[in-house]
C-alpha cells in the first residue's frame, strides 16, 4: 500500500487528548466569571450525564480515584445499596482484579478494607468469573470489576452469581464497576453506567471524554446519591438555609474535598457532544477492523471479543510471542505500544495480599496494547496492521 503520508516518520501515539474547539475557545468565559469552584456548570454537566446514562443518580467528583474512595468510605462507614451492605469486621473484604490501574485498588486499602485478589480471564483481561465463584464466602461484601479496555465483564453472569450468593448467605454482595475504560460501552443492549450496579467513570485527560480531570459515580438509589453529595463536600449540605451564608450548620458526617469544579465541568460538557456523536464510533470501528484484520496472524492471539457487546475500545489488547521483540519492532516503525497497567499484586505496597493467580501468570508476559482511538484513521490503522503482519 502507498501511503499519502510518510508513516515511517509519523508517530502514532497510544493515547491522545481530545479537546473540542468549543471547550478550548470558551473556557475563558468560566475563568473570568468569578465562579470557578462547584457551581451551576457542575449541575449542567451532571444533567448531561444523567440523560446520557438514563440514570438520575449521578454524582460528579474531581477524579475517578476520588469517586472510588468515596464509594469504599461509604461501604465501610454507612453501607451501600437498599439493604445497606456494610464492611463491619476485619474478615469482611472486597474481591477485586489485580490487572488495572492502581487507582482502582488503592482506595480499598486507603479505607482500611481487606482486599482479596481474583484471577484474570486470559480471553478478555477482565476478572475471571470462574475464579470469582471460587473466592466468594460469607465475608465477601463487595466485588469490584474493571471493564478492561472498555470490553464489558459479563454482567448477566455476574448478576446470576450474585443471586446464587444471596440464596446461600442471605444477602447480596455489592457490585461496583470501575468503568474508567468503558465510557460508551454497551453489553447485551444495556449501557454501562445504567446496569443496576454502582459504577464509577473517569474523565481524566486521556479518557474517551475528558474534563481535564474528573469522574463520576452512578448509584442505583437516591439515598446513596444524596449521601455522596454531602460527603464530596466535607459533609456540608450546600442547599441548607443558613443564618450566615459563610457558616454551615451542624455536620453529621465527616467528608472530603472530592467535588468537581465549574471549569472542569464546562470542559467536560463542551467535549461531550463530539465524543458521543463521533469519536466513540471511531473507536468502535477501529476495534472491529483489528478484530477482522489481525485474525490468523502468526505468533499473535486476539482477545475473545463477543459481538453481543458494542465497545468503543479505549485500549486494544493482543497477546504476542516474544513481546519485547514485538515492542521494539513497533517502536522502530513509530507505533507506540504498551502493557498500559502493571499488575497491582506485584507491588511491594501490596505484599500482604499476595495470592496465587495462575491464569494471570499464563499470559501477562504476552499481553500488549496497540493504538485504537479517534486519532487512528484508516491510513494509520492499515499501517499498524501491515507493520504487525511483517513480523518481529
Amino acid at each position: 500500500m502507498i501511503y499519502n503520508t510518510d508513516m515511517t516518520t509519523k508517530t502514532i501515539p497510544l493515547f491522545k487528548v481530545f479537546m473540542s474547539e468549543a471547550a478550548a475557545e470558551n473556557v475563558s468565559d468560566i475563568l473570568s466569571s468569578g465562579y470557578i469552584a462547584q457551581g451551576p456548570e457542575v449541575d449542567k454537566f451532571e444533567n448531561v450525564l444523567k440523560k446520557y446514562f438514563n440514570n438520575e443518580n449521578v454524582v460528579t467528583t474531581n477524579s475517578a480515584t476520588s469517586a472510588l474512595h468515596l464509594v469504599f468510605h461509604m461501604l465501610k462507614e454507612f453501607g451501600l445499596g437498599e439493604n445497606k451492605i456494610k464492611i463491619e469486621t476485619e474478615q469482611d473484604h472486597v474481591l477485586t482484579t489485580p490487572l488495572t490501574c492502581t487507582a482502582t485498588n488503592w482506595p480499598i486499602v486507603a479505607n482500611n478494607i481487606n482486599l482479596k485478589w481474583v484471577d484474570v480471564d486470559p480471553s478478555s483481561c477482565n476478572m475471571s468469573l470462574d475464579s470469582l465463584e471460587e473466592k466468594l464466602n460469607k465475608n465477601t461484601k463487595a466485588v469490584l470489576v474493571v471493564h478492561w479496555g472498555g470490553y464489558p465483564v459479563d454482567l448477566e453472569r455476574l448478576q446470576l452469581i450474585q443471586n446464587n450468593f444471596n440464596e446461600k448467605y442471605g444477602f447480596k454482595f455489592v457490585i461496583i464497576e470501575d468503568c474508567a475504560h468503558a465510557f460508551g460501552s454497551n453489553a447485551f443492549g444495556r449501557q454501562i453506567g445504567n446496569t443496576g450496579n454502582i459504577s464509577t467513570f473517569s474523565f481524566q485527560a486521556i479518557k474517551h471524554l475528558t474534563s481535564v480531570d474528573g469522574g463520576c459515580i452512578n448509584f442505583n438509589n437516591i439515598n446513596d446519591t444524596e449521601k455522596a453529595k454531602l460527603l464530596r463536600w466535607y459533609g456540608i449540605d450546600r442547599n441548607e438555609n443558613r443564618k450566615d451564608f459563610r457558616c454551615e450548620s451542624d455536620i453529621q458526617s465527616i467528608g472530603f474535598k472530592f467535588h468537581m469544579n465549574d471549569v472542569n465541568a464546562f470542559i467536560g460538557r463542551k467535549n461531550f457532544q463530539p465524543v458521543t456523536e463521533n469519536l466513540l464510533q471511531i473507536h468502535i470501528n477501529n476495534g472491529k477492523y483489528y478484530n477482522e484484520e489481525l485474525k490468523n496472524v502468526d505468533y499473535l492471539e486476539l482477545m475473545n471479543y463477543s459481538n453481543d457487546f458494542e465497545v468503543p475500545y479505549w485500549i486494544y489488547t493482543i497477546k504476542v510471542k516474544n513481546r519485547d521483540a514485538f515492542m521494539k519492532h513497533m517502536e522502530k516503525h513509530n507505533i507506540i505500544v504498551s502493557r498500559v497497567h502493571e499488575r497491582n499484586d506485584k507491588h511491594t505496597a501490596m505484599a500482604e495480599y499476595v495470592a496465587d493467580l495462575p491464569l494471570l501468570e499464563s499470559f501477562i508476559d504476552e499481553m500488549v496494547c496497540i493504538p485504537v482511538g479517534w486519532w487512528v484513521g484508516e491510513e494509520e490503522r492499515s499501517y499498524i496492521v501491515e507493520t504487525i503482519k511483517k513480523g518481529w
